[in-house]
């Protein structure tokens, strides 16, 4: 679920970044303002519309409805729309000159180069979605289908816990985004430095 989810964000941010950074198109300016909206609001405003969604699609206790709030990040297309526009335009017009379109130009010239932002939103994706715990409660209320998250919240009894237990999953979910951060953390504060992002 966590690799989809990241799979699917960095696409959609790379590409809207990409368009909103380097192209020139009518109306930019007001796309990018509604692209930033959802940071300016507290997520919790679009559970119920994301819920209706999933529910009319009948798509709850899946995969996809984990997957869905976090297709699309409008933190991640700020990240990305940064970090390409910090890359010099001659790049690209030395491109265009050897006769490469658009796609080439963004495939084999501008993506490789924004590698360390892409690393640090995969980090950041990976993280929202690891340690979310209200959507997967909401979403998907079986055991087999939910986040370790939500799991561990489900080994607090009403009257009383298995401390020792819960304890023993907190460390276990901890572990994994150590590790991750641990392997990727040159890249991550690359990434984060040549976006102009602040931690």
């Amino acid at each position: 679920m966590i690799f989809l989810r990241v799979l699917c964000a960095c696409l959609t941010a790379t590409l809207a970044g990409y368009a909103l950074g380097r192209l020139k198109f009518p109306f930019k300016n007001f796309f990018f303002a509604l692209i930033l909206v959802p940071m300016m609001v507290p997520v919790q405003i679009f559970i119920i519309p994301q819920y209706l969604i999933v529910s009319r699609l009948h798509m709850m206790n899946t995969q996809f409805a984990l997957v869905l709030p976090g297709a699309v990040t409008a933190f991640g297309t700020y990240l990305c729309k940064q970090a390409y526009q910090s890359l010099p335009s001659s790049l690209e017009e030395a491109a265009e000159l050897d006769g490469a379109n658009i796609g080439q130009r963004f495939l084999y010239i501008m993506l490789p180069l924004t590698r360390s932002s892409l690393v640090s939103l995969s980090i950041f994706t990976a993280l929202f979605a690891y340690k979310d715990l209200m959507w997967p409660m909401i979403v998907a209320p079986k055991t087999n289908a939910t986040t370790l998250t939500a799991a561990l919240s489900r080994l607090q009894g009403q009257f009383s816990s298995n401390y020792p237990q819960l304890m023993a999953g907190a460390v276990m979910a901890v572990v994994p985004m150590l590790v991750l951060y641990l392997i990727l953390q040159k890249q991550f504060v690359e990434g984060i430095a040549s976006s102009g992002g602040k931690l």
